[in-house]
């Protein structure tokens, strides 16, 4: 009977980041394995101490291996079918990265002010995640690109704020944390079977900038 759940169980995993990573293939993001929470740890890499605990590739070489090709997608999560998925930014979209207080508050300001949102998605209780059109490389040079192990992680002006394009990732949803909750979709990349449309990175990082100095402060 253990064998039967076990197998279920794997199972349920393979589908659930499968089918996610497939989606986001048809949506033509490119897709990379993520860690996912340990058995006897927080985190299922080798690295003792993980200061980003099953939120970061499996790999090094993530950027290269990126993929939307559904038979490389198929055979990565049926090797590791607990793998959380990784969304590298900088190529189809940027993702604004801003503490949850300061995501609540700047959705509920693009609402009244008629400011489209985007995609967003929920990382555990504490961090929204608001994608949007990427920059071309002309422009990066005025911003900032981060994840968890790079400097800066935000920067003085806008407290709280991240910004993920070009050489960052996000963790795409449904992936698991080592609080045993799931990356969520607030509001999904499809509405009625089609894409959101990613809105101008601009126009959203002045709402989120103001709502994130608020919280902070």
């Amino acid at each position: 009977m253990a064998d039967v759940l076990y197998r279920r169980r794997r199972r349920h995993a393979t589908d659930s980041m499968l089918d996610a990573a497939l989606r986001y293939a048809r949506l033509g993001w490119p897709v990379a394995r993520g860690a996912a929470p340990g058995e006897d740890r927080a985190c299922s890499c080798d690295r003792m101490g993980c200061p980003d605990p099953a939120a970061h590739p499996v790999t090094m070489a993530w950027g290269v291996e990126a993929s939307t090709d559904a038979a490389t997608l198929r055979r990565w999560w049926t090797a590791t079918p607990d793998a959380n998925v990784i969304l590298p930014t900088g190529r189809v979209f940027d993702v604004f990265d801003v503490p949850r207080e300061a995501g609540v508050m700047a959705l509920a300001r693009m609402g009244r002010s008629g400011v489209p949102a985007g995609p967003v998605a929920a990382v555990d209780s504490s961090r929204y995640l608001f994608f949007v059109a990427t920059r071309s490389p002309v422009d990066e040079d005025e911003w900032w690109s981060c994840h968890l192990d790079c400097v800066p992680e935000d920067v003085e002006e806008m407290p709280g704020l991240r910004w993920h394009c070009r050489d960052s990732f996000v963790l795409g949803a449904p992936s698991l944390l080592p609080s045993g909750s799931r990356v969520t979709w607030i509001r999904t990349p499809l509405d009625a079977g089609e894409p959101v449309p990613l809105p101008d990175p601009i126009a959203v990082l002045g709402i989120l900038a103001d709502a994130s100095a608020e919280f902070s402060g």
